[in-house]
C-alpha cells in the first residue's frame, strides 16, 4: 500500500467518521497482528511466488465458504479466534490486501502485518521480517497521525491490542544450519532473538503501542516435519528445549521491558505449557491425533506440505496439527481459549489475554 495513497484516503474522513466506522460491540478500538505463518491471515497471497504460501487448497477447507484465505489453516487461526474472543469476527485484514478502495472501511478496526516464513531476525525466511512489518506499522501511525493529529492517535493506540506470533522460523533455521547444539549455542541465539525482539518492541511501544500480547513458541519437535526425522517418530527434544529457552527468556525481557516503559502492559502465552497439558490429555481437548498431520504426504503427512494433490482427513476436529508445520483450526481455537480466560494464569503470565484489554 502506498503512502501517498493511505495519506490523501485518510484525509478525506472526518474524526467522526472515524469513530463511526470502529467497531461498536469491541473491548478495545483495534488490534495490530504481527507475526510469522501462524498469524498471517493473506499477506504472502501478494509476494512473489518464491514466498511461502497457503491460497490454494486443501488450505481453507473449514474457512467460511471453503475458501483458501492464505491462512496456513484448514480454518481459522489463533489471531481469528483471539479477535473474537475481543468482539471482532476475525482477524483484522492483511495490510498488503489494503486499496484506497477498501481501506476507509477496514483500517480503523486495525490491521495484520504478519507474514508466513519471516523471522525475528532480517536474515530469517524470504517474507516480510519483523522490521519491515514494524515499518509498515509507522506508515499507518504516520497517515493517522496527520489526518486526526498525535492526541487522537495515541489515545486509540494506547487503548488498542497488538498480538505478536514470531520467533519459531529463526530457531528453526538455525537448527537446519547447525543441527543439535550444545546449551551454550542455545543460549547465545535465544538471547541474539530476544534482543531483536526488545529492539522490534520498543519501536513499537515509540509508535503507541502499550498493549502488547505475545504468543510464545510451542513444541518444535514434536511438528508431524519433525517427527519425520526421527526413527522412532518422537518429538526432537534439541528443539522443544530450543523453545522452552525462547520462552523463558522472552518472559524476562517483557518484564525488564514493562518496567522500564510507563504505560506498558502485556501478557505471555506460553505454547509449550499448553501443548504439554495436550499431550497429557488430548482427550480433554477433543483431540485423538496428536503425531500426524491432517493434510500432506509421507510418513505422518509430514513429508511433504498440503498441496491440491494432498489427502486430507475427514475428521479435522480431532487432529493436533493441521500440515506438516501448523496446528489445525480446533487447536488454534483451543489455545485462544486457554490464554483468552479458560487457562487463568497457568499458562499466561503475569495477565490473561481478557485482563489485557482491562
Amino acid at each position: 500500500m502506498e503512502g501517498k495513497g493511505l495519506h490523501i484516503l485518510l484525509s478525506s474522513l472526518s474524526l467522526v467518521a472515524l469513530l463511526a466506522i470502529q467497531s461498536t460491540d469491541a473491548s478495545v478500538p483495534e488490534i495490530y497482528v504481527f507475526g510469522d505463518s501462524t498469524a498471517d491471515v493473506g499477506n504472502n497471497n501478494y509476494l512473489p511466488m518464491n514466498a511461502a504460501k497457503a491460497n490454494f487448497p486443501f488450505n481453507g477447507v473449514d474457512f467460511p465458504g471453503g475458501t483458501p484465505t492464505g491462512r496456513f489453516s484448514n480454518g481459522y487461526i489463533g489471531v481469528d479466534f483471539m479477535a473474537k474472543l475481543y468482539g471482532f469476527k476475525r482477524s483484522p485484514p492483511p495490510f498488503l490486501s489494503l486499496t484506497p478502495e477498501t481501506i476507509k472501511k477496514k483500517i480503523f478496526s486495525g490491521v495484520n502485518f504478519a507474514s508466513g516464513g519471516s523471522g525475528i531476525l532480517d536474515t530469517t525466511g524470504n517474507e516480510i521480517p519483523m522490521t519491515l512489518q514494524v515499518h509498515y506499522f509507522s506508515t499507518v501511525v504516520s497517515n493517522m497521525t496527520s489526518h486526526i493529529g498525535p492526541a487522537s492517535v495515541h489515545r486509540l493506540l494506547s487503548e488498542s491490542l497488538f498480538l505478536i506470533s514470531i520467533g519459531a522460523n529463526d530457531i528453526f533455521a538455525d537448527f537446519a544450519k547447525f543441527g543439535p547444539q550444545n546449551d551454550t549455542h542455545k543460549d547465545e541465539y535465544v538471547a541474539i532473538l530476544t534482543s531483536k525482539y526488545e529492539d522490534h518492541l520498543k519501536k513499537l511501544y515509540n509508535l503507541g503501542a502499550r498493549k502488547i500480547g505475545i504468543f510464545g513458541m510451542g513444541l518444535l519437535g514434536c511438528c508431524p516435519a519433525l517427527r519425520t526425522k526421527t526413527p522412532s517418530g518422537d518429538c526432537i527434544e534439541d528443539l522443544n528445549l530450543y523453545a522452552r529457552k525462547f520462552n523463558r527468556a522472552t518472559k524476562s525481557m517483557l518484564r525488564r521491558l514493562s518496567s522500564s516503559l510507563e504505560g506498558m502492559k502485556y501478557t505471555f502465552g506460553d505454547s509449550v505449557k499448553f501443548w504439554s497439558k495436550i499431550f497429557q490429555h488430548p482427550s480433554l481437548y477433543g483431540l485423538k491425533e496428536l503425531k500426524s498431520a491432517c493434510c500432506g504426504g509421507g510418513r505422518f503427512n509430514g513429508e511433504s506440505p498440503c498441496m491440491p494433490n494432498a489427502t486430507y482427513c475427514p475428521n479435522r476436529q480431532q487432529y493436533l496439527f493441521w500440515d506438516m508445520f501448523h496446528p489445525s483450526q480446533a487447536a488454534y481455537k483451543l489455545i485462544a481459549q486457554a490464554f483468552y480466560d479458560v487457562g487463568s494464569l497457568r499458562f499466561v503470565s503475569p495477565i490473561t489475554f481478557k485482563q489485557l484489554a482491562a
